[in-house]
């Protein structure tokens, strides 16, 4: 699909309110479909999520986290995710780049990597000196391999990163052989499981499988500028999510019905829902904390896990001078927005999403 809005005005406005202020979000998958429900389900008129709060969200596909923040930069959008591997490099060399980490979307660590089952690689640390397969050159997954080899103290040096695409292309990669493993996102992997090639997990090493891995990038300068609104399209995310991951078929239902050409053509309801749920078996919980975390509050970020995610960019660029280039911490990310973000009674939501039937 071509750069360009998605489903745009489609939140019911209420005849006596002001025109929602529509925010364009960089989606960097590509593709759009329901495993965007994390955002997308509050869009509908039943629900209101962000016309509640005056805002509106549209879709600027783009080919990799690379393009998105590149968009990010030049203010084609007005949000997007970040791999920290690619931002915290680019903040470094460029003092006056006016981005900053205000939302964590993807708590858990959504990386994965994948081998043939007869394949020889039996960990990560095998995977030193191979053909990795990677979606494309501006894919984080490069840097996730490094990052997860530095760990073990081990180098990538010899390795080759092949773009290999997704789904049925990237499963011919690894089925014919040219790459030993593949590094991708959760969702990434399902989708070659759902063209029948068969693979086996490898478990991530301990430190890495801990880290978060997604985060929503805005201009620094919108938490002045734009405030109200950043606050109310987090918290329309925020519900969003929690409704995606308690009624995952409602969501399904609702993407299809806000986005119609996102639904498959080739195949029956019945079973293009079967593949989405496949999809987003693992992400589902992957957009929820973890049980037990200190800070609970939904779009949080900790000092110390991106003090972690410095020291593994730094290693990862080869740039020991990367957190003294940096300064503060607190210049490449904020929690300054996340308790109006969680103002809202989270247990209502969870109730609605129950018994929600659209």
């Amino acid at each position: 699909m071509a750069l360009g809005a998605v489903g745009a005005g489609l939140a019911v406005v209420p005849a006596s309110a002001q025109p929602l202020k529509v925010m364009k979000v960089a989606n960097s998958a590509g593709v759009n479909d329901a495993q965007q429900a994390f955002i997308t389900a509050g869009r509908h008129p039943r629900l209101g999520y962000y016309a509640a709060e005056g805002v509106d969200v549209e879709y600027v596909n783009m080919s990799s986290i690379t393009q998105a923040m590149q968009a990010l930069m030049t203010g084609q959008v007005a949000f997007g995710p970040v791999s920290p591997g690619l931002y915290l490099p680019a903040l470094a060399k460029d003092p006056a780049l006016d981005l900053i980490a205000a939302y964590k979307w993807l708590p858990r660590n959504a990386n994965v990597v994948i081998v043939r089952p007869d394949s020889p690689i039996r960990s990560v640390a095998d995977l030193q000196g191979k053909r990795i397969g990677v979606r494309n050159q501006g894919d984080p997954g490069i840097v996730v391999a490094r990052t997860m080899l530095l760990e073990l103290g081990l180098d990538d040096g010899a390795n080759q990163y092949i773009a290999v695409g997704d789904g049925g292309p990237a499963g011919q990669a690894l089925t014919q052989g040219r790459v030993d493993a593949i590094v991708a996102y959760d969702t990434g992997a399902a989708r070659i499981e759902m063209v029948g090639v068969p693979v086996r997990y490898l478990p991530l090493p301990p430190k890495f499988a801990e880290v978060g891995s997604g985060w929503i990038c805005v201009q620094k300068k919108s938490l002045q500028q734009e405030r109200k609104h950043l606050v109310g399209l987090f918290r329309g995310i925020a519900k969003s999510t929690l409704f995606a991951h308690h009624n995952l078929d409602e969501a399904i239902n609702i993407h299809w019905a806000l986005y119609p050409e996102s639904k498959p053509k080739s195949k029956s309801e019945d079973e293009a829902r079967k593949e989405l749920q496949f999809i987003l078996k693992d992400r589902r919980n992957n957009w929820m904390r973890r049980d037990g975390e200190a800070d609970a509050r939904i779009g949080a970020s900790s000092l110390a896990e991106w003090q972690a995610n410095i020291a593994s960019a730094a290693e990862t660029s080869k740039n020991p001078r990367l957190a003294a280039e940096l300064g503060d911490p607190a210049r490449v990310f904020t929690n300054e927005l996340i308790d109006e973000v969680n103002a809202f009674d989270k247990a209502a939501v969870i109730r609605q999403a129950k018994g929600f039937r659209l």
